[in-house]
C-alpha cells in the first residue's frame, strides 16, 4: 500500500477520515539518510491499535517528513508505529497529540496511543530491522527476503529481494501477504496472464508477479517517490524490463479503452476502493480476478456489497490483525 508525506488528519465532505495536503508547522529533524546506519538515531514511537495503524503511520510521516514503519506484537495485539530521525525533533508534542485526537474523532480508536522518544545506537538500529523483517515464504513458489538473509530458496522458488527502510512496504503487513498469496494461487503456468497493481508502493507485487511469470506486468502509484523506489527495486531484482511502473492517479484514469488484465490488485483505502470501483473493475478481463486489500474489518461488508453489485463474485476473504482482504472473480 502506498505511503505518502501528508499532513493534517480530518474529516472530508463525506464525513470520512482523510488527510489534507498542506505541510505541518512542526520543527522537524532531518530525515534518515542512506548512511544513517553509521549514526546514532532518534526513534519516535506510538503504541496504537490495528484499526488505527494506517492513520497513525500517516500522521508520523506528515509530522516528520519521513517514511514510518510499524510492527505488531502477536501476544498483545498492540501495534508500534515508528519513525527514525538523525537529529532530535523539537516542538512536536502538541501536533502529535492533536493528530491522535483527530484520529479518534474519525472513529478510529487509537487506544492509549502513548508515544516515546529515545536514542538508538547504530548497532540497535541495524539489528532492529533484522529482527522485525524476516523472510516470507508463500508456499514453494515464492520467497520474499531482505538482502542480509541467508535463507536458501527451494528448487524453482521465485525470490524477491526487498529491504526495509525507505521502501514503501516490504511484505510484512497481512494485507500484502494476502495479495502475494493470491498472486501465487492465481498463476496458471499453462497460459500467459497479465497483471496490474494499483497503488504499487515498493513495487513488491509487480516484482513478484514478474518473477512468477505474469506478462505483461503493470503497476501505478500516485506518489512519484513511491514510483522511484519501486523502479529501483525492480532493477535490483533484475525485472526492470519486465514491468512497467508509472506515476498515475487512479481517480483520473479513463474507464473506457483501457487495457484489461487477468489479475488486478488494489491495496488501497476503503474509501478509494468504493469511490473508484468502476475504474478498477473496468481493467478486468471477463473471468478475471480482482484482489482488494487495505480494508478495515468494520468496512468490509459494505465493500463486498458494492463489488457484488458491479458483477463480481467473492471467492475468498481473510481477516487478520483488524484488516480484511478479499479475492473476487468477474462473472
Amino acid at each position: 500500500m502506498k505511503c505518502a508525506a501528508r499532513s493534517e488528519l480530518g474529516k472530508g465532505p463525506n464525513g470520512k477520515c482523510q488527510v489534507s495536503g498542506a505541510k505541518g508547522q512542526v520543527a522537524v529533524a532531518r530525515p534518515v539518510s542512506a548512511n544513517a546506519k553509521m549514526k546514532r538515531l532518534w526513534e519516535i514511537s506510538v503504541r496504537t491499535t490495528p484499526e488505527a495503524e494506517e492513520a497513525v503511520t500517516e500522521l508520523l510521516e506528515s509530522l516528520f517528513s519521513q517514511t514510518a514503519s510499524s510492527y505488531t506484537n502477536l501476544e498483545t495485539g498492540k501495534v508500534i508505529a515508528s519513525v527514525f530521525l538523525s537529529t532530535k525533533p523539537r516542538h512536536f508534542r502538541a501536533s502529535l497529540l492533536g493528530g491522535l485526537a483527530r484520529i479518534k474523532q474519525c472513529r478510529l480508536d487509537p487506544g492509549v496511543a502513548d508515544f516515546s522518544v529515545k536514542r538508538v545506537q547504530p548497532r540497535n538500529w541495524a539489528e532492529s530491522w533484522k529482527r522485525h523483517f524476516k523472510p516470507i515464504e508463500i508456499s514453494s513458489a515464492l520467497l520474499i527476503q531482505p538482502s542480509w538473509s541467508k535463507r536458501r530458496p527451494q528448487k524453482r522458488q521465485a525470490v524477491v529481494i526487498l529491504d526495509p527502510g525507505l521502501s514503501f512496504g516490504t511484505g510484512q503487513h497481512p494485507t500484502t501477504v494476502f495479495c502475494l498469496q493470491q498472486l501465487v494461487n492465481c498463476r496458471d503456468r499453462g497460459r500467459q496472464q497479465s497483471f496490474l497493481d494499483v497503488g504499487s508502493g515498493s513495487g513488491i507485487l509487480a516484482i513478484a508477479a514478474a518473477k512468477l511469470g505474469y506478462k505483461p506486468v503493470e503497476a501505478l502509484d500516485s506518489d512519484p517517490e513511491a514510483v522511484r523506489i519501486a523502479r529501483g527495486n525492480a532493477r535490483r531484482n533484475r525485472v526492470f524490463n519486465q514491468v512497467r511502473i508509472r506515476s498515475a492517479d487512479l481517480t483520473t484514469l479513463p474507464t473506457r479503452g483501457a487495457p484489461k488484465h487477468d489479475l488486478v490488485c488494489a491495496n488501497l483505502t476503503s474509501d478509494l476502493l468504493l469511490a473508484e470501483r468502476q475504474r478498477i473493475v473496468s481493467r478486468l478481463k471477463p473471468e478475471g480476478g480482482l484482489v482488494l486489500a487495505g480494508i478495515l474489518k468494520a468496512e468490509f461488508p459494505r465493500l463486498v456489497r458494492a463489488y457484488r453489485s458491479a458483477g463480481l463474485k467473492l471467492v475468498k476473504s481473510q481477516a487478520e490483525k483488524g484488516w480484511q482482504s478479499a479475492a473476487f472473480l468477474r462473472r
